[in-house]
């Protein structure tokens, strides 16, 4: 292995494999669950507690993102993302064999602190072997693994709960993650760091805390609870409030959880604002197709993945596509355009979903907003990675992966709202018996509405297209921010070498890059920043 700790061939390849193995193992337990709920309830009971399930593993895995990537950064990535993939294997295990609901919803929780890590880790690995000129084709593969494992969760899901038990569902992760554990131990050689550091303790539960309230603000929004409800305004409260407190201890402790410094460079906080939209409208529309399909098409809650496969192609060819072509030019400014504007053409195009439109013309719209997503989720990655020094890579990292998630949270209690009172307004001539039974929001419930007599059902489909018109617009021109976000994105040339330019002496910079580096940075009006 050459001195500056880049991996090839092989070896590289190697790597590479077990840290995607980490993260399909978090994204796939994202979903891999929904179709087995059913099953779970009907062993252990509790029904009233089901939404924790996946509660508590987005819950854990959102607030621990941000803290894995400082972790990382101050202990070595190697022992953070072990630590994490024997968290989460442990949370798997356990969950497997939970005899209660109570039981099941803690070890979830677990399981979510570990899937934090794995993601956060194998990201901020990649940036410690791979030089941000080559990383483009990677990253791109990274972002693949959560296409595959949206469409593969339910499908395994259904698969393990069909033929063994729902406990499989937790255990299958073993064998997957045992593999990953002995490929990171032996292959993988990082740089630990020799410095003592101070955990920011304070600041660490400060942003747990503050995150922790504003995800159940947004879970419980509208379903659990009203939105003027006491116990949403308290949680808003809180969370902003813990969050403000955060803010200020950051400013005084000696080495925070998250560096405000960071947001002094422009590409940084540009680069997390568009993630945060991006995150938005992605997943607070797209969490509508499912059941569109479902209602529309009539098809099952599995058969609803398949159906998907168009978005999830889309994201798919355009991740590997986008990712290559940057290694290739060393530029990536165009792909967060491109990509958010196809975005707002995809959500326009979503909107005109009717009841009566061909399942093909459906596909096609998919994969068009799958073809959006992929030019620019995981572009942003590599864009901070780039911008930020060495030692920061860990927590530039976690940083874009949280903004993400947290727009996403925030998109899907936004867009649920505007679901709600759309369709609310729509069937406000039934009574209120019937509709009590459907759900509201992203929580509707397709088997009850097949039980609705036939002139009632038909008068329902219509309403659930109008209303599901109004979320797409909207989620078209929340796509519109991102679009003109990425304009403002600064052009910084990728390094073709591990260290950032600015570790690099003065003289040292220009000759760091390949000529077609400097020409960018001349033409850019400087010198690659760091």
């Amino acid at each position: 292995m050459p001195e500056d700790g880049r991996l090839t061939g092989r070896a590289l390849w190697t790597v590479f494999g077990a840290l995607m193995l980490g993260m399909f193992l978090a994204a796939l337990d994202q979903t891999i669950v929904s179709t087995a709920l059913p099953t779970i309830v009907g062993d252990l009971g509790g029904l009233n507690h089901l939404s924790w399930i996946v509660t508590s593993y987005l819950l854990a895995s959102t607030v621990s993102t941000p803290i894995y990537g400082k972790l990382g950064d101050m202990l070595g990535r190697k022992p953070v993302f072990l630590a994490a993939i024997v968290i989460f294997l442990a949370g798997s295990m356990l969950a497997g064999l939970s005899q209660s609901m109570g039981e099941l919803i803690g070890f979830r929780a677990l399981q979510g602190i570990g899937a934090g890590g794995l993601m956060v880790g194998a990201q901020a690995i990649i940036a410690d072997i791979v030089p941000p000129r080559e990383r483009g084709r990677y990253m791109g593969l990274i972002g693949s693994v959560f296409a595959v494992a949206s469409v593969a969760g339910p499908l395994l899901g259904g698969f393990l709960v069909d033929n063994l038990s729902w406990r499989w569902v937790f255990y299958v992760n073993m064998p997957v993650g045992a593999l990953a554990v002995v490929i990171v131990i032996t292959r993988l050689h990082l740089h630990t760091p020799t410095v003592r550091h101070r955990i920011d303790v304070l600041g660490a539960a400060l942003l747990s805390s503050g995150v922790g309230a504003l995800t159940l603000l947004t879970t419980w929004g509208g379903n659990q609870y009203a939105w003027g409800s006491p116990a949403i305004v308290l949680l808003a409260i809180a969370g902003v409030a813990l969050l403000a407190v955060f803010l200020w201890w950051e400013t005084r402790a000696a080495e925070p959880i998250v560096p405000l410094s960071l947001f002094r460079s422009s590409v940084f906080s540009v680069a997390n604002a568009i993630g945060f939209a991006v995150g938005m409208a992605m997943f607070g529309a797209i969490v509508f197709l499912p059941v569109f399909l479902q209602l529309v098409y009539g098809a099952s809650p599995t058969s609803s993945g398949l159906r998907m496969l168009p978005l999830m192609f889309g994201l798919l060819a355009a991740a590997i596509a986008s990712g290559r072509a940057i290694s290739r030019i060393g530029r990536y400014k165009a792909f967060p355009i491109a990509g958010t504007a196809v975005l707002v053409v995809g959500m326009y195009l979503l909107s005109l979903l009717r009841v009566g439109t061909a399942p093909w013309v459906a596909s096609l719209y998919m994969l068009v907003v799958g073809v959006g997503i992929g030019l620019v989720m995981q572009v942003l990655v590599l864009v901070v990675q780039n911008d930020a020094r060495p030692q920061q890579i860990g927590v530039a990292t976690s940083t874009a992966t949280f903004f993400r998630s947290v727009g996403g949270s925030f998109g899907v209690a936004i867009f649920g709202t505007i679901f709600a009172s759309r369709l609310a307004s729509q069937l406000s001539h039934l009574p209120h018996s019937v509709t009590a039974k459907l759900g509201s929001g992203v929580h509707l419930n397709p088997e009850q509405a097949k039980h609705l007599p036939a002139a009632v059902h038909a008068d329902f489909l219509q309403a659930f297209a109008h209303a599901l018109h109004g979320v797409f617009l909207f989620g078209m021109g929340l796509a519109v921010v991102p679009f003109i976000l990425s304009w403002f994105l600064k052009e910084v040339p990728l390094r073709t070498t591990l260290a950032a330019a600015a570790e690099l002496g003065a003289e040292q910079a220009p000759a760091a890059g390949t000529p077609d580096e400097r020409l960018l940075a001349t033409a850019a009006g400087g010198q690659p920043s760091s």
